[in-house]
């Protein structure tokens, strides 16, 4: 099959499964960049060539390029022309004799044996991950006996971990690394105070995520965990433990990020759902809402009333909430917004990342989000060279987001 044939039925699957990077759908906008197929004309071939016979004015000979830059509305409605045409068959195959099509649908039969075994591949390497998981759980378990308190390291490790900072110590800590001044107020400390506030805090994206009303309760966190559930569909879950708090009941939230049970055109797997805690806030308490007040003001008798309404608020513990996919009767539905489509889809990548950010990054190296030292591994972030440093963002108003902010 030609990738003209396969596009179309790639952009139709990836309507019904949650936008990620192994599955985003392609951005048609790169059309404009893409060189001229050999023997074909360009539009800026049309009309340049010396000798074009009627073109008596200078608007007639017009670059169509140019024409097209000067007139965003032709331009738009040509780009949605083109966009129409990705994953239309050429013709191309149904033109071919017999015998050759005949083969190149042999070939199609193999690559499709090949797509079963990078399914194979990836639950291979799933069930890898679960029996190295195992071999973790005990360095896991003693890191949290430190940080709560439990047992103090013994002069083995404390060695080793000198040891280990000796020979990093020509790499100075990244610069912006926050280390949380921690108050003795005249108590001994137990542990490692605030150990997980710190380490998130110092994880650029999910710091953006907590306000300043959710550091009290990520003081009581004690420990982030990962399993894999049983059965299908494949998936990992995250394991938030807290010490008792004014805030919620819960000594534990969890969430569950599912794949499809499929693996996705590159081999890989690709995220299907989240599924979220709920979160059983004592009175008054929920950091994912706040209370609005607004006097309303009846224009026959004069008297005013109060009117409370509960709105959603930017919060860490938007993360129990995740955004959900869209059904199919969402997407057959005429009303739907592409705007909102957008955001959803922007929504559920990033809910997805923090997923693979805690099970890759942060639980298996906690510490070095405590200490700063992962920060000089990042490569999510550019250098600040790259930055516009005039370039001024309002930063006010943070508690008026609703949901993830990255």
């Amino acid at each position: 099959m030609s990738q003209s044939q396969n596009i179309a039925p790639r952009l139709e699957a990836s309507l019904n499964v949650a936008p990620t990077p192994q599955n985003t759908p392609l951005d048609t906008a790169v059309l404009a960049n893409r060189p001229a197929v050999a023997g074909k004309t360009t539009m800026e071939e049309i009309g340049e060539g010396e000798g074009d016979e009627g073109v008596e004015d200078e608007e007639a000979g017009m670059n169509p390029a140019s024409f097209l830059a000067q007139n965003p509305a032709l331009l738009a409605l040509a780009q949605s022309k083109f966009e129409a045409l990705v994953g239309r068959p050429s013709g191309y195959l149904e033109s071919l004799p017999p015998a050759v099509r005949r083969r190149i649908d042999g070939l199609v039969g193999v690559q499709q044996k090949h797509s079963v075994i990078e399914g194979e591949f990836q639950m291979a390497i799933l069930d890898l991950e679960k029996k190295f998981l195992e071999k973790f759980k005990p360095l896991y378990e003693r890191r949290v006996e430190i940080i709560t308190g439990k047992a103090e390291p013994t002069d083995e490790e404390v060695e080793a971990g000198k040891k280990a900072a000796e020979e990093d110590e020509s790499e100075e800590e990244e610069e912006g690394a926050k280390v949380e001044e921690i108050k003795e107020g005249g108590e001994e400390l137990v542990g490692v105070p605030e150990f997980w506030l710190t380490a998130l805090k110092n994880h650029a994206p999910i710091a953006e995520t907590i306000a300043d009303q959710d550091e009290e309760v990520l003081k009581h966190l004690i420990d982030i965990q990962l399993t894999y559930p049983e059965g299908k569909p494949p998936g990992f879950r995250l394991h938030f433990t807290f010490a008792p708090n004014d805030f919620f009941e819960e000594k534990e939230l969890t969430k569950t990020y599912y794949y499809q049970e499929q693996v996705g055109y590159g081999g890989d797997f690709v995220y299907d759902k989240a599924i979220g805690h709920p979160i059983a806030w004592k009175e008054g308490k929920d950091l994912t809402k706040k209370i609005e007040i607004r006097k309303q003001r009846n224009k026959a008798t004069g008297r005013t009333r109060v009117i409370r309404k509960s709105v959603p608020t930017h919060s860490f513990f938007n993360f129990f909430s995740p955004p959900q996919p869209p059904n199919e009767e969402t997407l057959e539905a005429d009303d739907v917004d592409d705007d909102e489509m957008e955001e959803l889809n922007a929504k559920l990548e990033i809910d997805y990342q923090f997923g693979e950010d805690f099970k890759e990054k942060i639980i298996p190296r906690a510490v070095d989000y405590f200490t700063g030292k992962a920060l000089q591994y990042e490569t999510d972030f550019e250098d600040e060279d790259d930055f516009d440093l005039d370039e001024e963002i309002d930063l006010e108003d943070d508690d008026d987001e609703v949901g993830l902010v990255v």
